[in-house]
């Protein structure tokens, strides 16, 4: 594990209300123009509803409504919803600099969001089976990724306050039946923003970082 003194800064880009699909180019032309002196960098945005396909496409189920995009994109795993009210972070993170592997970086993503609630009284799992946070079986965030040269992309989405009726047109990540729920119907009143804060505050120590600039676009 390389000292965090020798790293540049965090990069934490607020960037507000975004386009999912300039988003998906944008990280992707970041992620193949870095360089080992590149920094690691975290994008808090939030999207217009959208559906994802993830490459694990066999025997999903394509959307029952019409009115929301599906876009086809190169991260792991199968089908999710994205719409206001939800809280993404995607992490553009060098592993091999970080001396860390993928499923690492997907438990500091997972541990960063159980810790969050716990801090709230709401226990919260994580699935071997399948990556995301879990609340008594119901689905709050959802997890992601793709790497390319041991550096990654796309990243977390956690449930605070949305409309959760477009999750019923797809079977979320694969799994029939799959419940979700977010922090709203769990009874906490915390905004969009104050989780976003707080949770990219703990993903941050999770990777090992103590000091981050933040920019507030691309």
């Amino acid at each position: 594990m390389h000292s965090s003194s020798v790293l540049p800064p965090l990069v934490i880009r607020t960037l507000g209300h975004m386009d999912y699909l300039a988003t998906w180019q944008a990280m992707q032309a970041y992620t193949l123009s870095r360089t080992e002196e590149s920094a690691d960098e975290l994008w808090l945005t939030e999207h217009a509803p959208v559906y994802t396909l993830g490459l694990n496409r066999r025997e999903v189920r394509p959307p029952s409504r019409q009115d929301i995009p599906l876009i086809e994109v190169d991260r792991g795993g199968k089908i999710t919803y994205h719409g206001p009210g939800q809280v993404i972070i995607y992490a553009l993170i060098d592993l091999q600099r970080l001396g860390i592997s993928v499923r690492s970086l997907v438990s500091m993503m997972e541990n960063s969001i159980i810790e969050l609630l716990a801090e709230y009284n709401i226990p919260a799992q994580a699935r071997a089976d399948a990556p995301g946070v879990y609340v008594h079986d119901a689905k709050i965030a959802s997890l992601g990724l793709r790497l390319k040269h041991q550096r990654s992309y796309h990243g977390l989405a956690l449930n605070i306050d949305m409309d959760l009726a477009p999750f019923l047109a797809i079977d979320p990540c694969g799994y029939q039946g799959l419940q979700v729920t977010q922090t709203r119907d769990l009874g906490l009143t915390l905004t969009p923003e104050d989780a976003a804060q707080q949770l990219l505050d703990k993903l941050s120590r999770q990777l090992g970082y103590t000091r981050a600039i933040v920019r507030h676009s691309l």
